[in-house]
């Protein structure tokens, strides 16, 4: 099977994540790295001398022996980015969120339709063994039906220009959240405070309601003295704690639970029993999760497989985002999603 050959836009904080792993695929050849920053090209070309670096997108969208571009910029520079790469008809891989904006995301899929390309987004957590094995856990029914997901990331900085905490942090937890719950939330709701001249929320709550009466909070914030990486599953069997930072115990799988008493004839009194049993900590595959986006990537494009991070999941996650910006901005109001 031919090789897909490869250009990286973007070679700063995820840039060298992104052509590290595409270089270990034996089914992509890196053709080209483009970045304006000539000590990162530099760099460039002392880890990977047979890869051509430039400063212009231009010609690389005009080569035609380039099957993919893989876009690794700041947000407000996707859709213009991919927009150039599809309408040359070359397969995209970007950085998550696709656009911060709703109806360009919702653009960019149709055109990546019209012109018979991939378009994916790099939602990185569903491809790691945590994840991975927490759905496992879920889709079995081990843990019962979900009630609830708690999440928690926060750290201090890297505070971004172009978008505030939620657009920045929360699409991991989103991600997971509707690639767990299989759901799409039916209101949303957002509180916010920007402490910068940027007027970028910097710190944020985001709460998802869903019809099934699950519910989904998430704590984001780039002025926290300690970085956590925290998420807590509440299913009607079992509870499960995810903790990123963790080196080998990153997810627990607790038999705790409770149950309601039923209720006497002289009583509407709710009245619970709790559960306290043994803590399980699955083995999990080390595999770094980029290694696995990259092989989705490629087998939908060679073999027409729909991805894990599909672009209905990654288009949810933008209009939760943009719905999450209105209700800030109406001090936490209920919003719809349409």
């Amino acid at each position: 099977m031919t090789k897909l050959r490869i250009a990286i836009i973007g070679y700063g904080y995820w840039g060298p994540n992104l052509v590290r792993n595409f270089w270990k695929n034996p089914q992509c050849i890196v053709t080209n790295v483009i970045d304006f920053d000539k000590n990162r090209l530099k760099a460039v070309n002392n880890d990977y001398p047979s890869i051509n670096t430039k400063d212009s997108l231009e010609k690389i969208l005009d080569d035609e022996s380039i099957d993919c571009i893989v876009i690794a910029t700041p947000v407000h520079t996707h859709y213009e980015l991919v927009k150039k790469s599809l309408k040359k008809k070359k397969h995209v891989f970007v950085e998550k969120p696709l656009t911060h904006s709703y109806k360009k995301a919702k653009e960019l899929i149709n055109l990546a339709k019209e012109k018979k390309c991939i378009l994916f987004v790099d939602n990185t957590y569903l491809y790691t063994p945590a994840i991975q094995e927490i759905y496992e856990q879920i889709k079995s029914n081990n843990i019962g039906t979900i009630q609830y997901v708690d999440s928690t990331r926060i750290n201090l900085g890297k505070f971004q220009s172009d978008v505030n905490v939620l657009w920045d942090l929360a699409t991991h937890d989103i991600s997971i959240c509707l690639y767990l719950m299989q759901e799409k939330p039916i209101t949303i709701q957002a509180i916010g405070q920007s402490h910068t001249k940027s007027g970028l929320e910097d710190i944020a709550y985001l709460t998802m309601h869903f019809k099934s009466n699950k519910i989904a909070h998430f704590n984001c914030s780039w002025i926290s003295p300690v970085k956590i990486r925290h998420m807590l599953i509440g299913g009607t069997k079992k509870m499960i704690v995810f903790n990123d930072l963790e080196s080998t115990e990153k997810v627990k799988i607790y038999d705790a639970g409770y149950k309601e008493k039923p209720a006497s004839t002289h009583s509407n009194k709710f009245l619970a029993d709790y559960r306290t049993g043994d803590v399980y900590s699955p083995k999990l595959d080390m595999t770094e999760g980029l290694v696995n986006v990259v092989k989705d990537f490629v087998l939908s494009i060679q073999k027409k497989k729909k991805p894990i991070s599909n672009n209905e999941l990654s288009l949810m996650i933008v209009k939760i985002l943009e719905c999450a910006e209105i209700s800030i901005k109406n001090n936490g109001k209920k919003i719809k999603i349409s």
